[in-house]
């Protein structure tokens, strides 16, 4: 299993709302709508990013990309690049990148092989995750970390927070998840969607065939390999859309089991009720955690131009160090 890289950058309190270009650190305009979204800019969106997600996504989209010292590269410019995109997107007030802290004590007590499977990260991306927080410092960016706590429940607690502060909330994420949390105020920019629309309640329903408050039971049902968690011998998509859509939950499900015509199907539920059961525990994302929602420490604002200079030197960045210069002159000529 691959081991998690746990780091916490948070910008200075006391900055202004203001819209500014990731790259160049300019500020930009705020008009305009989200796709999947009606309500205007002006209320306050928040963009929360899978931060291991996308930097394991800039790793192999990107390769042989070094520095001047030939350290690599790849996934902090993708990274950069990626983040850049997003924002332009979603056009968010706030923005957090939230990162894995290791794996839920108690998922691996319910579960002891969950995720056991997965590789170590590779040793060129493990240094790039250190040059990602400079970067993200450097562009005012808030990025949180906790030891022990998966990116997926923290994420999770700070959709509900920003609900109850009546704010939008845009999840950058291609794990699927999420689509538990969907709902009014809520979407998922899934980076796999090349519409780059966000995700509603009606692309959930589309894609599973379930309303996203049945993402829990569909996934319990069908499990997932990639968190190493067993479902339904012979329950794929379809058949799990198909009873969901029948009995409406899994509880009913096991209700009403006798009423499942197929005889394997049913005895192949009938055997892995226990590990059903298990896997909504597993599954459900925990946003009861402690999290903060701090609205100067998350405000889009411009990011430090001198820092990020350097840094695009170091890494041997020139598009994007010309593009920050160009504009910074071109605020200047504003003036």
């Amino acid at each position: 299993m691959r081991k998690m890289i746990c780091r916490f950058i948070k910008p200075p309190a006391g900055v202004r709302r203001q819209k500014t270009n990731t790259e160049t650190g300019a500020a930009v305009g705020e008009s305009g709508r989200t796709a999947g979204f009606e309500s205007e800019i002006e209320m306050a969106r928040l963009l929360i990013v899978d931060g291991h997600a996308y930097a394991y996504r800039a790793f192999y989209a990107i390769r042989r990309l070094h520095s001047p010292a030939g350290q690599p590269t790849n996934a902090v410019y993708g990274f950069i690049k990626m983040l850049a995109k997003m924002r332009a997107t979603v056009m968010p007030t706030h923005v957090m990148v939230v990162w894995d802290g290791g794996l839920s004590a108690e998922r691996q007590v319910a579960l002891p092989e969950y995720k056991a499977q997965r590789p170590e990260m590779p040793a060129d991306l493990r240094p790039q995750l250190d040059e990602i927080g400079k970067y993200l410092a450097a562009a005012q960016v808030a990025s949180f970390c906790g030891d022990g706590i998966e990116a997926d429940d923290y994420i999770a607690c700070l959709t509900r927070v920003a609900r109850q502060a009546d704010w939008e909330v845009v999840i950058a994420s291609a794990d699927k998840d999420f689509m538990q949390l969907v709902a009014p105020g809520v979407g998922v920019l899934n980076p796999n969607d090349k519409s780059e629309a966000i995700w509603t309640a009606a692309q959930v329903q589309a894609r599973t065939g379930v309303a996203p408050e049945q993402i829990v039971d569909w996934l319990s049902l069908l499990g997932d390999s990639v968190d190493n968690i067993p479902g339904v011998p012979g329950v794929g998509p379809k058949t799990a859309t198909e009873l969901l859509r029948q009995f409406g939950s899994v509880a009913e499900l096991y209700r009403r089991l006798g009423e499942v015509k197929s005889v394997r199907i049913r005895a192949a539920l009938q055997a892995a009720e226990a590990d059903v059961r298990r896997n909504q525990k597993l599954v459900r994302l925990q946003d009861d955690l402690v999290c903060e929602l701090s609205p100067a420490a998350l405000a889009e604002q411009p990011g430090n131009a001198g820092r990020l200079v350097e840094l695009y030197e170091t890494w041997g960045f020139r598009s994007l160090r010309a593009e920050l210069v160009a504009g910074l002159a071109s605020q200047e000529n504003l003036l």
